[in-house]
C-alpha cells in the first residue's frame, strides 16, 4: 500500500503493470485503487505477461525461492523481499538460477539507498570516527498483543518466515553493517525462547568479525519491557550511533564535539532502492543490494541460529564461515 507499491509507480522510467494475489477480490481492489492496469490470481500468468519486464516477489520467505526460480525461468529479472530466502542454501540456488538465466537478482534491503544510512556510510568513508574498531548492536521490544494472545503473525512462524523477529528485523541491521563495513567473515551466536509465546527464538546474541578485522557484538530481545533500537560504531577518533527502524537523528561524537544529523525517512521507504533497480535494468547505474550481498546476510543469520534450529530440528548444519 505504501512501502513499495507506489515506489514502482513513482520511480523514473518505471511503471507498475500488474499485481498478483491469490484472492481475486483483493487483487482487483488493489489494482483499481492504485491505477494498476492488470491483476492476476496466478503467479505464472503474471510472470508470462509480455509487458512485465521484471518481477517483485513480495511474499513471505517460504515462497521466495519458488517465485524467484519461476521468474528466472521466464527470463525476467527479480527483485525479492528480505530476508532473501529461508536459508543460505536456498539463496545459493536462487543466485545460480538467475545467473544461468542471464537475469539480475536484487534484494529489498532498501535501507542501503535511504539518505539517513547513506550519510552514515559517508561519515565512515570520510574518516569521521577514524578507523572503525568495534560495533555494538541492540534491539529490544516487548511481545505484541497478538503474540501474547496466541494469534501469531506469520513473521514468528518458522515454517513461513524462517524464524522469529530476528529474521525479519535483525537481517536489516546485519545487512547495514555489511554495507558500512564489508562482509562479516566469522560469527558465533546463541538463541533461545524465553517468553514461550511462539516456537521461534525470541532472544538472540552474537559476536562477529568483519574481513577488515572490526569486531562486533549484537543482542536481540523480543520479550523485553520496551523498545530499544541502537547501533554504535566505535572508531579510533570517535563514534557514530543510529537507530535502524526509527527516524531518530544520527549522532556523531568526535573531537570533543557531538553532532546530530536529522534525516527523515522518505514517504515510500523502498522508492530510493527501487530507483537503483530501475536504473540498473536500464543500464544507467548499479543497485547496492544484490543476490550476493543478500545471501551473505542470510548465511550470517543461519550461523547465528544454527544451534537453536538444530535443537528444534529445523534446517541443515552449515560449515563455519
Amino acid at each position: 500500500e505504501k512501502k513499495s507499491g507506489p515506489g514502482f509507480q513513482k520511480a523514473r522510467n518505471s511503471r507498475l503493470m500488474a499485481v498478483m494475489r491469490r484472492d481475486a477480490e483483493r487483487a482487483e481492489d488493489y489494482a483499481r485503487r492504485h491505477g494498476v492496469p492488470r491483476w492476476y490470481t496466478d503467479a505464472q500468468a503474471l510472470v508470462d505477461d509480455p509487458e512485465v519486464d521484471a518481477v517483485y516477489v513480495a511474499t513471505p520467505p517460504s515462497s521466495h525461492r519458488e517465485y524467484t526460480l519461476l521468474a528466472a525461468r521466464a527470463g525476467k529479472p527479480v527483485y525479492v523481499e528480505k530476508p532473501m530466502a529461508m536459508t543460505f542454501p536456498e539463496c545459493e540456488e536462487m543466485i545460480a538460477a538467475c545467473r544461468d538465466a542471464g537475469v539480475p537478482l536484487f534484494v529489498a534491503f532498501y535501507r542501503r539507498a535511504m539518505e539517513k544510512f547513506l550519510k552514515i556510510r559517508q561519515l565512515l568513508g570520510e574518516g569521521a570516527i577514524g578507523e572503525p574498531r568495534l560495533v555494538h548492536l541492540t534491539l529490544s521490544q516487548p511481545p505484541t498483543p497478538e503474540e501474547v494472545a496466541g494469534d501469531l503473525p506469520w513473521r514468528v512462524i518458522p515454517e513461513i518466515s524462517g524464524g522469529g523477529r530476528v529474521v525479519d528485523l535483525g537481517t536489516h541491521m546485519l545487512d547495514l553493517l555489511d554495507f558500512f563495513l564489508g562482509p562479516i567473515t566469522s560469527v558465533q551466536g546463541l538463541a533461545g525462547n524465553q517468553g514461550g509465546y511462539f516456537e521461534a527464538e525470541d532472544t538472540v546474541t552474537a559476536s562477529f568479525r568483519f574481513g577488515s578485522g572490526v569486531l562486533g557484538v549484537a543482542s536481540w530481545c523480543f520479550v523485553g519491557p520496551e523498545w530499544l533500537d541502537r547501533t554504535e560504531i566505535v572508531g579510533t577518533k570517535g563514534t557514530v550511533a543510529y537507530s535502524t527502524f526509527d527516524a531518530d537523528p544520527v549522532t556523531l561524537v568526535a573531537g570533543g564535539r557531538t553532532e546530530e544529523f536529522a534525516i527523515p525517512f522518505p514517504p515510500h521507504v523502498q522508492q530510493p532502492l527501487i530507483q537503483t533497480v530501475v536504473d540498473a535494468l536500464n543500464g544507467e547505474g548499479e543497485c547496492p543490494s544484490t543476490g550476493e550481498s543478500g545471501a551473505r546476510t542470510s548465511r550470517v543469520l543461519d550461523t547465528i541460529l544454527e544451534e537453536y534450529r538444530a535443537q528444534s530440528r529445523r534446517g541443515p548444519l552449515l560449515p563455519p564461515l
